[in-house]
């Protein structure tokens, strides 16, 4: 299973699957994070954490531990 922490810097990928419960995976939603919506890699920072993304047309940061609940191919 590949989630969003492991794609690289430059890569597109397609949200197969949100994990998580509750509260949190609500968030993940609220931000446009969705089953089939692309989302593009455009940053890591030094230190790891967060992973800049842009989802829908707009730029989003998120922290590893949430990364780590989105399937993506």
């Amino acid at each position: 299973m590949k989630t969003l922490k492991d794609v690289k810097v430059g890569e597109t990928v397609k949200v197969v699957k949100l994990y998580g419960e509750g509260a949190v995976k609500r968030r993940i939603m609220d931000m446009g994070i969705t089953r089939g919506v692309e989302i593009y890699v455009r940053k890591v920072a030094p230190l790891g954490d967060p992973v800049e993304l842009n989802v829908r047309g707009y730029e989003l940061s998120l922290r590893k531990a949430d990364a780590e609940m989105i399937e993506v191919e």
